[in-house]
């Protein structure tokens, strides 16, 4: 603060203000009515100087008033400024808080399948349209400055590239303001930018304005998790979970349990305490959407109620609003009764199950104050304004796609960084919910690391090289891309992994010797050792995929009223058949059967791993519905009385044996075996010690090739996926001089979605076909397995076969290139997208699926931005299809909303 600075540095800070008098930070300075920080106020001097700046700093610390600086900049100075973010919402909430401040004629936006007064002066965007603007060749001579808010994303999978595109091929005049929140590397991020931009202003500041307390909730008593000074673990702490620590591991609960069982604390509970030391609001962090809505569920079950007479009255007038705005036939499949009734009593859940519009209620509830605690998954987490008092993490586990790991140091300050409101809190609070699988010390080094270190994930795409391409020569091209972030971390990544090869090399040489045997060549031997688990491995994979078939055939010829034993579920008993085996739109479904404990169970391919054994079949009654438990008990006592009479096996007399499934590749193996057999090394009375080294050896060697794999690839590694990226674009015949269509498709698909529009696949559909078709090149689905859809037209059938064909093709010339695949075009919203477009409504758009209102939601707008782009490239008659198929899906709750 000023009245901390010494004589000397107040007087140069009045030289600095009188040089700036009549400038426009001094007007900017004088609009707030609050003084900047310190880190404000630099990278707005540098702005007005001219130069670009990265400004990293923790959330809530103020970076936003840097961007703000840039617009009234940008406004005195008469020229455009563009305003990204990377995704909609923040878009979305961006544009109506400019919108506010500079009057509607002066602000735009533009999101994908947007455009709302696009040559405005200050135009709001997500960072894909400003790509997409750049490769057009869309005139920016008028542009001054372009915000990158949340530039971390560069970090992101699957939107990072796009980040990097944009930062390497906007205009040299134009200046960036890049926004991020605190990374580990941030100078070597800057440095990159002041290489591709010019000079670039670094700006970082630790610094929180809100301090913040991290706590660990024991049951439901809130424990400091840092002593008094601040880096050791909390005494307190240690001895409160000292009694329970260990239990809940695999060995405990096979001894029964420790002596001192420990409860988790219900999230009702843990509010509820939240409440009682005024430490709410709260964003509550459930790493899963069915968590967030059991949490709502219970808390509501707990009667829990947060909220005053007079905030129900505005929560009602709001949800009011939102109903009206709704199709009353659609309230049912949305949840609006229970999501209404959560914000009634101050708790409101943010997923991506939910539609926009519940998401976006939600937020501004909680903004106002009106909302106590909000369950939300992580993305919250990715720059929506929303501050809490506190942030209570809820595991310190999440799922990746692939697996259950440990949240990262990063991902933790980039929860916790909600905790705290500026100008309301004197203080933030975060709260991680204790058991005993977590350890007090993890809990430690997340919150006390706080790296976040930023790598790119840039990758060139057959769009960007068909761009390029149309710009400048192949060398050309090379060389714009060799100087993204990723080529620039890859160079200077490479002499630490030269450094680690040559410790690798010398371990390597100690582990070769010891595994040295005198009797003969050990490595050779070991070489048996290795091809004979990995023959064994594979044989492996294919005995079990042998026995899924042997499965379904099992089960494929079962009717309603056959009795069946399931060797893999022998506690069911008895079996009988409710709903045989089917295809449908969502795939292959297994039968749905009742126990002999009369539960009416629906089978799932894990829980099936051996062929069914038939017992028998009974006369089931004409009408039976399943749901009333009178007609199960009648259809058991029918199946006893079957079995009594011996019309139906008696389970108990049969006699169940797993299978092995088929020996695959038996005999390959036992030669080998008998190789390994006569070597002269078998019959070492030291083998296994020398196998031992052989196999820390064979470790380090793949490690190694690892080492030097990277190596190779980081060495113009961009340059030369770019060089393969263009072989799959020559053996197609795109290039030379065919890329007008791919030019302007953007996407994970954008070759394959070129490819179809090239094959007429487009030519002669429905507007809900085209829809559909649309959909299979925009969807993903959550599950590993694809699954097959059953299209409602015989055209659509055709038209995806063909798309099928196409990816085909697209996926043996991308293998033959080393390139990575393109993702298989799904189907699975297909049906659901068709209805839509016909006409239905959601709840029958959606029946038969376990598809979420706002998974629906958010597949239909990405399927309307990539019906916009091949609206653009098809013939005439196709595009007014198309341009109808969309107008048709733009209503209800896929209607755009401001």
């Amino acid at each position: 603060m000023e009245s901390n600075l010494s004589p000397a540095d107040a007087y140069s800070q009045f030289l600095q203000r009188q040089s700036e008098a009549g400038s426009p930070l001094e007007a900017f300075r004088r609009s707030l009515d609050y003084e900047l920080d310190d880190f404000q106020l630099r990278a707005c001097r540098s702005l007005q100087d001219d130069h670009s700046v990265l400004v990293a700093a923790p959330t809530g610390a103020g970076k936003t008033v840097v961007a703000q600086f840039s617009i009234a900049l940008a406004v005195a100075r008469g020229v455009r400024v563009f305003y990204t973010a990377p995704i909609k919402a923040l878009s979305n909430q961006k544009f109506n808080e400019l919108v506010e401040a500079y009057g509607a004629d002066r602000v735009g936006l533009l999101t994908g399948d947007t455009s709302i007064n696009r040559d405005a002066q200050i135009v709001v965007m997500t960072t894909e349209v400003l790509r997409n603007m750049i490769y057009s060749g869309t005139d920016l001579s008028e542009l001054g400055f372009v915000v990158l808010d949340e530039v971390h994303y560069l970090g992101d999978r699957f939107r990072g590239p796009v980040w990097e595109e944009v930062i390497i091929h906007l205009p040299a005049h134009v200046l960036l303001v890049s926004l991020s929140a605190t990374v580990s590397n941030a100078e070597e991020f800057g440095a990159w930018l002041a290489e591709v931009r010019g000079t670039t202003d670094i700006i970082v500041s630790e610094h929180r304005p809100v301090p913040l307390h991290n706590h660990v909730a024991v049951g439901t008593d809130l424990m400091p998790l840092f002593a008094p000074n601040g880096k050791d673990i909390n005494k307190g702490l240690e001895a409160a979970v000292r009694p329970y620590s260990g239990f809940g591991s695999r060995r405990d609960r096979r001894r029964g349990g420790a002596r001192h069982r420990f409860m988790r604390p219900a999230r009702a509970a843990v509010i509820a305490e939240l409440d009682k030391l005024s430490l709410l609001p709260a964003i509550f962090f459930i790493f899963s959407r069915k968590g967030c809505d059991e949490a709502l569920d219970h808390c509501l079950a707990a009667g829990l109620d947060l909220t005053t007479k007079n905030e129900k009255r505005k929560i009602a007038a709001a949800l009011e609003e939102l109903e009206d705005s709704l199709v009353a036939e659609d309230l049912g499949v949305l949840g609006f009764r229970s999501f209404a009734a959560g914000l009634m009593s101050g708790f409101g859940v943010h997923h991506a199950g939910l539609i926009p519009q519940f998401k976006e209620l939600v937020e501004k509830l909680f903004v106002e104050g009106l909302m106590r605690v909000v369950f939300a998954t992580e993305t919250l987490a990715l720059g929506i304004n929303m501050p809490a008092r506190s942030v209570v993490l809820d595991k310190l586990k999440k799922f990746n796609g692939e697996s259950h790991v440990q949240i990262t140091p990063g991902e933790y300050t980039q929860l916790t960084g909600r905790a705290g409101r500026r100008g309301i809190d004197i203080e933030g609070h975060a709260v991680t919910v204790w058991h005993p699988t977590i350890e007090v010390a993890d809990i430690a080094s997340l919150a006390s690391k706080r790296t976040y270190a930023l790598n790119s994930r840039f990758v060139p795409t057959y769009n960007m090289a068909a761009n390029l391409l149309a710009r400048m020569t192949h060398d050309d091209a090379r060389k714009v891309l060799e100087t993204s972030f990723a080529q620039y971390q890859a160079d200077s990544s490479v002499v630490g992994l030269a450094k680690r090869v040559r410790k690798t090399d010398e371990a390597l040489a100690g582990y070769r010797e010891a595994a040295q045997c005198d009797r003969g060549d050990f490595s050779e031997y070991f070489g048996y050792r290795l091809s004979i688990a990995q023959m064994e491995k594979q044989a492996g994979k294919q005995r079990t995929k042998l026995k899924q078939r042997d499965v379904v055939e099992s089960l494929s010829h079962l009717q309603f009223g056959s009795v069946i034993l399931l060797p893999s579920r022998l506690k069911f008993g008895a079996c009988v058949v409710l709903n045989p085996m089917h295809n449908d739109h969502t795939g292959l479904r297994l039968p749905t059967v009742l126990t002999s404990a009369g539960k009416v169970w629906h089978l799932r391919p894990h829980e099936v791993t051996e062929p069914a054994v038939s017992l028998g079949k009974i006369k089931s009654p004409r009408k039976f519905n399943h749901r009333n438990p009178r007609e199960r008990n009648r259809l058991l006592d029918i199946l006893d009385q079957a079995i009594e009479q011996g019309r139906v096996k008696d389970p108990a007399t049969v006699q169940v044996r797993k299978t092995k499934g088929p020996k695959v590749g038996s005999e390959d193996v036992d030669a080998l075996r008998q190789q390994m057999r006569a070597h002269p090394c078998h019959e070492c009375p030291e083998r296994e010690q020398h196998a031992r080294w052989a196999e820390r050896a064979h470790r380090l060697e793949r490690d190694r090739a690892k080492l030097t794999s990277q190596i190779t690839s980081r060495t113009s590694s961009i340059a030369e996926v770019f060089d393969r990226v263009c072989s799959v674009l020559r053996t197609l015949e795109f290039l030379p001089d065919d890329t007008a269509i791919l030019r302007r498709i953007y996407g994970d698909r954008d070759l394959l979605i070129a490819m179809s529009v090239r094959a007429g696949l487009w030519e002669g559909l429905t507007e809900p076909e085209a829809a559909a078709m649309a959909s299979c090149l925009v969807y993903e689905s959550r599950r590993e397995l694809l699954t097959h859809t059953r299209m409602p037209t015989q055209t659509l059938r055709q038209c995806v076969g063909a798309l099928e064909d196409l990816w085909r093709t697209l996926a043996k010339t991308e293998s033959d290139a080393r390139t990575a695949i393109t993702p298989e075009p799904e189907s699975g919203i297909a049906v659901p997208i068709y209805r839509w477009t016909d006409g239905k409504n959601l709840a029958a758009a959606l029946e038969g699926t376990d598809i979420s209102a706002g998974d629906f939601v958010r597949w239909a707008k990405q399927t309307l931005d990539v019906l916009g782009q091949i609206e653009n490239v098809v013939d005439p008659e196709s595009a007014e299809t198309i341009a109808r198929a969309a107008d048709a899906m733009r209503r209800g709750v896929v209607m755009d909303h401001y």
